[in-house]
């Protein structure tokens, strides 16, 4: 991986819709090239997806909540079952194995604090393999990304800290809007 995949990697990143023409202004490479290295990089498993954020509160589901959960055994059966019961529930974003005092963080994105209720009551602690449950309700969300930090795969003297987006000072930038699509 040289420093044109790695700005192109930061370029999808950013917006992963970007065209061949669009992406060869931001990195600096012909079109063609651009389109040879996202195959080869889609190939490769480096880009694993392209995918649509959508906005959870505009959706209804204006509720973020971080589940911690204790098991009520660490037997690899116990186990099984309660990582059957997180991938059966749609409302469950991320699920973490954990170190400390919980066995597990898990992310849910819910409609309101009825269906909260519902979910911690009637599922999570109802389940045989759970003994304990701690939830916290996200009052304000100060940052998020899926955006992962690719600085340190960029040559030292050429990598600025913070920098989020390539940008080529020979080439013209690329002007997007939503309503051209």
């Amino acid at each position: 991986m040289d420093q044109f995949d790695v700005k192109l990697l930061q370029a999808l990143q950013s917006d992963g819709r970007l065209s061949n023409f669009e992406l060869a202004d931001l990195v600096g490479l012909s079109a063609s090239q651009c389109s040879r290295r996202r195959a080869a990089l889609e190939n490769a498993g480096t880009i694993a997806s392209y995918q649509a954020h959508l906005d959870g509160e505009a959706l209804g589901l204006g509720i973020v909540v971080f589940v911690q959960v204790t098991l009520a055994t660490h037997s690899p059966d116990n186990s099984r079952r309660f990582l059957k019961l997180i991938e059966s529930l749609e409302e469950v974003q991320e699920a973490y194995a954990l170190t400390g005092e919980a066995d597990y963080l898990i992310k849910v994105t819910i409609t309101d604090l009825k269906a909260l209720s519902r979910l911690l009551n009637e599922v999570f602690l109802p389940h045989d393999s759970v003994a304990h449950v701690r939830s916290s309700i996200v009052l304000n969300r100060l940052k998020q990304t899926s955006q992962l930090p690719l600085g340190h795969l960029m040559p030292a003297d050429k990598s600025k800290a913070g920098n989020s987006r390539p940008r080529s000072s020979a080439r013209p930038q690329v002007k997007r809007s939503m309503k051209a699509r």
